[in-house]
């Protein structure tokens, strides 16, 4: 479903050409098993994939490990360096997140009744500021975390060129204190992508009190997808 769709990656490339191009830097917090790696590496940028979780650590080197512009980094990342627990859904990896109180809220929504969080695993965490020290500044940073982009955030203290964050219905509140943090790093505006259509909403940028009353239609709805972050020039 991430690799095996015929034009999914070019229409993927084709949808992030505006914000990220050759050369650039590109950070992908929660690479899961590096579709959008493939995608921005079709751009011409430089990735660095963060992603913890041990079985996709093992696709993300088997597809991307050979390959000198992409940095694979074993780690989650949250608001300080140290170590945590990642409760993991063997079955649904997609949705192993480091957030109880997330996994708490999105359990008792309908969509996720047949999800169980099965296990757990013991990882490190970094800090965005500790990445850009390592690697640079990126041009573009993707931040789909499963709840924990708050605590992704709160570890970032420069304002970015632009960003992304995950929204998800259940977890509204989630992304109303992930845009607060945006907000205060400096000038953004915003558009929204529904569940990977990899098309915006509208042509126009939002400033964040109309994003909200944007998520608050597609809040009934159900349909997650992705804030997009521009800083203005």
């Amino acid at each position: 479903m991430y690799h095996g769709v015929p034009g999914r990656r070019r229409r993927m490339a084709r949808f992030y050409r505006d914000l990220i191009g050759p050369g650039d830097l590109a950070f992908d917090i929660g690479a899961h098993v590096g579709s959008r790696v493939a995608a921005w590496r079709r751009l011409g940028a430089r990735v660095v994939a963060v992603e913890p979780q041990p079985d996709c650590l093992r696709v993300l080197r088997l597809l991307h490990g050979r390959d000198a512009e992409v940095a694979i980094e074993p780690l989650a990342v949250g608001a300080r360096s140290g170590r945590a627990r990642m409760d993991l859904s063997t079955a649904t990896p997609t949705v192993s997140s480091m957030s109880p109180g997330w996994i708490e809220t999105v359990g008792a929504d309908r969509r996720f009744a047949r999800v169980r969080w099965d296990s757990s695993v013991d990882v490190e965490v970094t800090t965005l500021d500790d990445l850009i020290a390592r690697h640079g500044e990126p041009a573009f940073c993707k931040i789909d975390v499963e709840g924990f982009e708050v605590d992704v955030l709160k570890g970032l203290t420069c304002p970015l060129p632009a960003l992304s964050f995950e929204y998800l219905p259940a977890a509204h509140g989630v992304a109303l204190d992930a845009l607060d943090l945006v907000e205060r790093l400096g000038g953004y505006r915003y558009n929204y992508s529904p569940v990977e259509t990899m098309r915006w909403t509208g042509e126009r940028w939002l400033d964040a009190e109309d994003l909200v009353r944007l998520l608050s239609r597609f809040r009934p709805l159900g349909r997650s997808g992705d804030v997009y972050a521009r800083r203005i020039p």
